[in-house]
């Protein structure tokens, strides 16, 4: 059966369509203290694959629930799929005394999963974190599909050099275009400078490719330099659209035309489903 997180039931519903199987009813309440209870009456199945994107404190606490409520209500085998692993990018101290999140996490999830699962992990290298290893699913080339079919002489950049994979990646689903990336040096959790990369953009149209766009401060400085340099269009693709504060804002201020996420994140960008992909690894 599918055990949905309650930020992640669209995708759960999509993923029980996709594998054929029930979605178990799940029910999210609180005590009048304020505490959280995530329960699964009438869970009845030997494997349960739990969806749950963990954006918030309370989404880590109602996942360790609800993997302890399928275990107590007898499944076998727990599967948890992480859409988007919150405080993933956290995967290393800055200074004396703070902790690694990410492995913080990780840890307590391991405790409840025989096998966890998560979609474009910032940092590949946090999957190492989980007890057994978590899987890792990419799931950028279904940012291809909300694309335009007209897109003329397509460039596909991303952010910086590390993201250049992500890019190619949305080219190749695609089928045509050039792939390139700005320079990001990334001075401290939330100060990042962006130097101008060398392509030729002028009358061209841009797919700004990355794998999380939170505020949209980096992406807009970027797009800013594209505009300076005569693009036609610009277009934002991201697997996970977490665009907090005012993100949608700043994007449209600095001249995209359309933002293009998943629903690993469930907003209004969420305009393709990473379904199909997660389940080629559940089958």
């Amino acid at each position: 059966m599918i055990v949905t997180g309650s930020a992640s039931q669209a995708l759960a519903a999509a993923l029980a369509r996709e594998l054929e199987e029930p979605l178990a009813p799940v029910s999210y309440d609180r005590f009048p203290d304020g505490e959280l209870l995530a329960a699964v009456p009438g869970f009845d199945a030997d494997r349960a694959v739990i969806v749950a994107s963990t954006v918030s404190s309370e989404a880590h606490l109602e996942l360790l629930q609800l993997q302890d409520a399928v275990r107590e209500a007898g499944a076998e085998e727990v599967v948890t799929v992480l859409p988007y692993m919150g405080y993933g990018r956290q995967d290393k101290a800055f200074d004396r005394g703070q902790p690694i999140s990410a492995r913080a996490v990780a840890r307590a999830i391991s405790t409840g999963a025989d096998r966890v699962l998560t979609v474009n992990p910032h940092e590949a290298a946090v999957c190492d974190f989980f007890e057994p290893v978590a899987e890792t699913i990419d799931a950028a080339g279904r940012l291809a599909e909300p694309l335009p079919d007209d897109l003329a002489e397509p460039v596909f950049l991303s952010p910086d050099a590390g993201a250049i994979e992500l890019a190619e990646t949305v080219r190749d689903a695609y089928g045509e275009g050039d792939v390139d990336y700005f320079e990001k040096v990334r001075h401290s959790g939330t100060e990042v400078e962006i130097t101008p990369s060398d392509v030729a953009v002028e009358e061209r149209d841009v797919v700004v490719v990355d794998d999380i766009i939170a505020t949209g401060s980096t992406m807009s400085e970027a797009i800013a330099v594209l505009g300076e340099r005569g693009v036609s269009r610009v277009f934002v693709s991201c697997v996970h659209p977490l665009l907090v504060r005012d993100a949608y804002a700043k994007l449209s201020s600095a001249g995209v035309e359309a933002i293009y996420g998943t629903d690993t994140i469930e907003r209004p960008a969420s305009a393709v489903s990473v379904a199909p992909t997660v389940a080629t690894h559940l089958e």
